[in-house]
């Protein structure tokens, strides 16, 4: 079965899409078979992939926009520099789709319904896997807006990056809020976890929001934290994920570790169902 997870915080800056390549590769790296769908307009996941918003002949924005048949929604993929990782890119025009959305029937279920087209079956293009995708990670936009109520939609994880700040707890209850109301309406079988990013262990801020998460949300807080480490950036820059730009570095063993942490937590919750 296809995992799919909506990594979403509407606080930008917290490591939302850095976050999703790198959770991506690492899996790729574990053998998944694994695809990256850049659902911000802002279009900053496919140019960390290595791709140009601008530049690329087709996104997401045609699926969505065209309701596109599943050989059309597969013709938009792109390979990445890693193995087992693929891309569903976006451009600058996705930030215009959602009004012509919601005048649709049923719309929450439009990247739903394109994605389970699109998992069980085998590739036709030969620089694509032959096999469907293990995981599919959706890169949300930074607001609770149309898109991302789509995103958890489609998913059976929202996954949250929580920086460690001042402000994170506010930003954090109202996507909960949102993810009720997503269970209410659209996906009565979503859960979440939640996972601490640009952990500064030197500032006493930072390790009492953490503290804090420990306590209101034990059950569904990952362990792995992943610190400030500017390798990340620049990973970002190059167009690569962390763990092919620094192998070595703290950044790439700490999303390594989330990987690993990620697919035991998904394979005890598949065992006791």
């Amino acid at each position: 079965m296809t995992v799919i997870l909506a990594v979403s915080n509407q606080k930008g800056g917290v490591a939302k899409t850095t976050s999703c390549l790198s959770l991506g590769a690492c899996l790729a790296e574990l053998g998944w078979r694994t695809l990256v769908v850049d659902f911000d307009p802002q279009g900053h996941l496919t140019l960390a992939a290595g791709y140009e918003p601008d530049e690329v002949e087709a996104s997401v924005v045609d699926f969505l926009l065209a309701e596109a048949s599943e050989a059309d929604l597969r013709s938009l993929l792109l390979p990445t520099v890693m193995t087992n990782l693929d891309l569903l890119p976006a451009d600058l025009r996705l930030a215009t789709v959602e009004q012509s959305l919601t005048k649709r029937e049923g719309y929450e279920y439009t990247l739903l319904h394109g994605l389970q087209s699109l998992t069980p079956l085998q590739w036709d293009v030969e620089t694509l896997p032959r096999e469907k995708y293990d995981a599919v990670l959706i890169d949300c936009p930074p607001s609770l807006g149309t898109l991302t109520i789509l995103a958890l939609t489609a998913a059976q994880w929202a996954l949250i990056p929580v920086q460690c700040e001042y402000f994170a707890s506010r930003g954090l209850l109202r996507l909960l809020d949102v993810i009720d109301a997503v269970r209410q309406h659209t996906n009565p079988s979503l859960d979440y976890w939640i996972f601490a990013t640009l952990f500064d262990v030197r500032n006493a801020i930072s390790r009492r929001v953490y503290e804090e998460l420990q306590g209101h949300f034990k059950g569904h807080l990952l362990q792995t934290v992943i610190r400030l480490d500017t390798r990340l950036r620049e990973s970002s820059m190059v167009g690569e994920p962390v763990i092919l730009y620094a192998p070595r570095t703290r950044a790439s063993q700490e999303y390594r570790d989330l990987a690993r942490e990620l697919v035991e937590r998904l394979q005890q919750k598949e065992s006791i169902e």
